[in-house]
């Protein structure tokens, strides 16, 4: 695989466009994004409020959103005016949005379809359903590449997720990248520690495949609509003419608090920023970095991968997932007094906010 750009910019520049100019909702939600850092407080009761309204309005899938990750959109400033807090109604729509989008993207239904793609085709759900085990094996072809996963957490609790741009395929199908995309976020976030709500991202982007601008941009999309407020930080490396040009591609796109998420590093630089970022330091460092932890034994080429199933499931999501469960369960034993001190903390605050409001 080379370093070369098999797109012109201005090919591209053109079809980042189009993507953005047929999606009327995209500014709205990159203006959401694009705000300032900082917390206000959130009453219990404004959290009991936002939470009920949505339950209401989402029964099926409203406790994807933990009380955590509520808060941290509803105590951010406003973006009209960041001497003040986000007014509840406005933390309503953006958080409603936020559904509504899980909602016409299938998100919530993302994991059945990987057991659908894991069963035989002869299966009742298969057969009554063809265009739903058209999508999950096509969902499942591209984790079985291995490309993306999660192992581990960041010091400060963060689920990483791993890029590994070299496995991804030159002609992507974008559709099943994106459900793909909405699958894997969703597990993070849902094996997220107590009083955490962002996650990391760490590419090795080490031949990456030709840039495909839909896909890029579509992918943007899907942070800033469907995950706002949850990418802590992206780190990559190392540099090369292709991440350039989809840096450069993408950076005037991006609300600028995520432009400022994005640290692009040569492979020096990132062994020094793994070793203060990750949870185990210089002992998670993976192997495609330098260091001792050898991801490949979890997450190996496709090739030499087995069906996990009857169905053409490959890759081992569902050992990711138990892998993942129990790092979190570790993470919050090793950290307990950090996190009941921080519960503590937010209950205070919750206590005056409330009291200031009576």
């Amino acid at each position: 695989m080379t370093d070369e750009v098999a797109i012109s910019k201005e090919e591209a520049e053109k079809i980042a466009k189009e993507e953005v100019e047929d999606d009327d909702d995209f500014e709205d939600a990159f203006e959401e994004e694009d705000g300032v850092d900082g917390k206000f407080r959130v009453s219990q009761e404004e959290l009991s409020i936002v939470r009920a309204e949505l339950a209401c309005e989402f029964p099926d899938d409203y406790n994807y959103l933990s009380d955590e990750y509520i808060l941290s959109v509803a105590s951010k400033p406003y973006s009209k005016d960041p001497s003040i807090r986000r007014p509840l109604e406005y933390t309503m729509e953006k958080l409603t949005h936020v559904m509504e989008w899980r909602a016409e993207n299938g998100a919530p239904q993302m994991e059945e379809l990987v057991k659908l793609a894991n069963g035989p085709e002869s299966a009742p759900e298969a057969v009554e359903n063809p265009e739903d085990l058209t999508k999950a094996k096509a969902l499942v072809s591209c984790l079985n590449n291995g490309s993306v996963y999660w192992h581990g957490f960041t010091k400060s609790g963060a689920p990483v997720m791993w890029i590994r741009t070299n496995r991804k395929p030159w002609y992507p199908d974008v559709d099943a990248e994106i459900n793909n995309l909405i699958l894997l976020a969703d597990a993070g976030i849902r094996c997220m520690p107590k009083g955490v709500t962002e996650f990391v991202c760490i590419s090795d982007s080490t031949s990456p495949p030709p840039p495909n601008p839909s896909f890029m941009v579509r992918m943007l999309k899907a942070l800033v609509k469907g995950y706002p407020d949850r990418l802590k930080l992206l780190v990559s490396a190392p540099v090369s003419s292709i991440i350039q040009f989809v840096m450069n591609l993408l950076l005037p796109l991006m609300p600028g608090r995520l432009a400022s998420k994005v640290s692009l590093q040569d492979v020096n630089g990132m062994r020094a920023q793994l070793m203060d970022l990750l949870e185990g330091g210089e002992n998670d460092i993976p192997t495609f970095f330098g260091g001792p932890s050898d991801h490949d034994q979890y997450y190996p080429e496709e090739s030499i991968c087995p069906n996990r199933g009857q169905g053409t499931l490959k890759f081992d999501y569902f050992g990711m997932m138990d892998r993942l469960k129990k790092a979190k369960l570790q993470y919050e034993q090793d950290h307990v007094n950090e996190i009941t001190n921080a519960d503590n903390v937010a209950a205070a605050a919750a206590a005056e906010g409330t009291k200031g409001d009576s």
